[in-house]
């Protein structure tokens, strides 16, 4: 297994989330938290609480699932699909590294933004509502599992993609 590969890869497209910081991070959360102020104030001031959790407390964990696995989906699509568009991709298939390293360059670094972009807006989402978690440690490994599940999905994506209308 060649790690440097690996952290090659991962370094790059990690280094390209903090290059499109606005997109990749301010974006999705400003996005999700217009979605718990729409319905937290539209749909919670006529529901109390939904099995003695309020509403906004509620909705927030589906809320964190949602961008993560659209921010997991879009950035390994876009990760691998756009070496493709511009044609480096040869620079990656003619290096002495396996499509193993890779995907888990890829996958790894999608999976680690999508994660981070789902604790950013479980904080931010804390501001708003009151909020207990009941299992910390099975919130954080089902978050690691779904991001890396969708992340493998948009890799998919990505390489099945040939133009922008399809990704």
């Amino acid at each position: 297994m060649n790690w440097r590969a690996i952290r090659a890869i991962y370094v790059y497209e990690m280094a390209r989330t903090f290059r499109t910081l606005l997109q990749s991070i301010v974006s999705p959360v400003i996005s999700t938290s217009l979605y718990f102020v729409v319905f937290g104030s539209a749909i919670g001031s006529r529901i109390d609480s939904v099995e003695g959790v309020s509403y906004g407390a509620f909705i927030v964990p589906g809320l964190i699932m949602l961008s993560v696995m659209t921010q997991a989906i879009s950035n390994a699509s876009f990760g691998i699909y756009f070496p493709k568009f511009i044609g480096t991709i040869f620079e990656h298939l003619s290096a002495p590294i396996s499509f193993v390293e890779i995907v888990i360059g890829y996958v790894g670094a999608a999976a680690t933004k999508a994660l981070a972009i789902g604790l950013i807006i479980l904080g931010t989402a804390a501001l708003f509502v009151p909020l207990q978690i009941q299992a910390p440690l099975v919130m954080l490994a089902f978050l690691l599992l779904t991001a890396v599940s969708f992340a493998l999905l948009g890799f998919i994506l990505g390489i099945w993609a040939n133009n922008f209308e399809q990704l």
